[in-house]
């Protein structure tokens, strides 16, 4: 019995667009702190003078360290986005299916 819904799912037009979807939003997400990862490394790699300047006078607090912090808020705020279109756009997609499949 299962495995004739699972065929019907991976036959579903909303299935494939729902995977679509979900892989090229993840891909972008990925690839946005992909890059600004790697950039923040390469800053290390060959700007290490720049990052360990103080911001301003008489402070122990160098740019990197903002940019450290804000670097990993931002990955918190891509996974909230992900979540939130997860719980919305792609949860409502999925009782489509199954609601399409089992009726």
């Amino acid at each position: 019995m299962n495995d004739v819904i699972y065929q019907r799912i991976e036959k579903s037009a909303r299935f494939k667009e729902l995977v679509r979807k979900r892989q090229a939003f993840a891909l972008l997400l990925s690839l946005i702190m992909l890059v600004l990862y790697v950039g923040f490394i390469l800053l290390i790699a060959f700007a290490p003078g720049w990052l360990g300047t103080p911001l301003h006078e008489g402070t122990n607090v160098t740019r990197g360290i903002p940019l450290g912090v804000g670097l990993i808020v931002i990955s918190f705020v891509l996974t909230a986005i992900y979540v939130w279109r997860a719980n919305g756009e792609f949860d409502r997609l999925t009782k489509q299916i199954l609601s399409e499949v089992k009726g």
